[in-house]
């Protein structure tokens, strides 16, 4: 954005003194020039502020020219502002986990709002002011509960899961095996990633957690698997006898080719044709895993998470009791496992629908 030098004979007054303004007929009436004039003219706040505000601004506008091929002000309207906030809060980064915070999303909204609204005052936008009934979100010990993986989307994810186990990592080299049967690739492990994901959904254990497994602590006899927990304290999930029989599965028929290799405790290993892997897949690696699974049954915007709301929303149906949650996701805070007792809007919905 140009310097004061360069806009001030642009006749737009200072802050409290909108009487004065006097738009140039001949400005360019996009995003970027008010925003220039924004901070030329109204914004007084300290240094580090004004970086955050353009930041929130730039994105902003980049976004606009995205979905409208276009940043002009007349076609920011409330849906837009909408879609935004939307995007904000559906944007993953490679771990699984959520590029923005609902604290960073509101401090963007914010200065949106502030940004819209002294352009309005100006030059109002044909629909009015676009962001004056975008909401922030609260903040506080929420969880993301809507987003928990649907009973048919925890169908499709296991279904796909296992189809590893015939079609899993088949050679992507199309033309070279276009009259043949194409191998399978030597890194490959159908059976781990089918367990992985079944450990997931049928545990709602987190992905790090996964990731700390040892081959030691899975229990056949008691249908659990104590594992360290983010904090450092240990935690015991009950796992169903479909998913208990996914590991058995993976121990029995595919580690054995990677532990010589890594001689890892580890229950979940690296291929051992990575190079310079230690054994223990990371958070990062299960987390692609789930990716690949989930791409392929078509779901869209559900991280190894969902999987851990969908049990806790799965445990308040069945129960309707707290405590079975608590005990099942090892919530030391009771508060977090009340959450899943919430109808989320989806089903409010189905409920006002249904007059069957």
């Amino acid at each position: 954005m140009a310097d004061k030098t360069t806009s001030t004979q642009v006749q737009i007054a200072p802050a409290n003194n909108l009487n004065l303004v006097k738009v140039p007929e001949m400005c360019p009436d996009t995003l970027s020039w008010w925003a220039e004039q924004y901070f030329n003219f109204e914004v007084t706040t300290s240094a580090r502020s004004q970086r955050e505000q353009h930041r929130d601004i730039a994105a902003f506008i980049k976004f606009a020219v995205r979905e409208n091929d276009s940043e002009r002000r007349d076609a920011w309207s409330p849906r837009l502002s909408s879609a935004f906030v939307n995007f904000l809060r559906n944007v993953l980064k490679p771990d699984g986990s959520r590029q923005w915070s609902d604290r960073t999303i509101n401090r963007m909204v914010a200065h949106l709002k502030t940004f819209s609204k002294w352009i309005n005052k100006i030059k109002p936008f044909p629909l009015g002011d676009p962001m004056s009934k975008i909401k922030t979100f609260s903040i506080g010990a929420g969880l993301d509960i809507e987003r928990a993986l649907t009973p048919v989307e925890r169908r499709l994810m296991l279904d796909h899961a296992d189809k590893l186990l015939k079609s899993g990592g088949e050679s992507t080299d199309r033309h070279r095996y276009r009259k043949k049967e194409r191998p399978i690739r030597n890194s490959f492990r159908a059976y781990r990633n089918r367990a992985i994901i079944y450990t997931l959904i049928e545990t709602g254990m987190r992905r790090g957690a996964v990731s700390n497994i040892d081959l030691n602590n899975v229990d056949f006899k008691t249908k659990s698997i104590s594992v360290q927990e983010k904090g450092g304290f240990t935690h015991s999930y009950k796992i169903s006898a479909e998913g208990l029989e996914a590991i058995r599965d993976y121990i029995e028929k595919e580690r054995p080719r990677d532990e010589e290799a890594f001689r890892s405790p580890a229950l979940f290993l690296h291929s051992a044709t990575v190079l310079g892997a230690s054994g223990r897949l990371s958070a990062w690696t299960i987390n692609q895993v789930w990716n690949m699974i989930a791409q392929e049954a078509g779901i869209e915007g559900k991280t190894p998470h969902s999987a851990r709301h969908a049990m806790g929303k799965h445990i308040i149906g069945k129960t309707g009791n707290i405590a079975a949650v608590q005990r099942q996701l090892g919530h030391k805070n009771a508060a977090y496992s009340m959450q899943y007792a919430r109808i989320s809007g989806k089903e409010l919905e189905d409920v006002l629908n249904d007059r069957g």
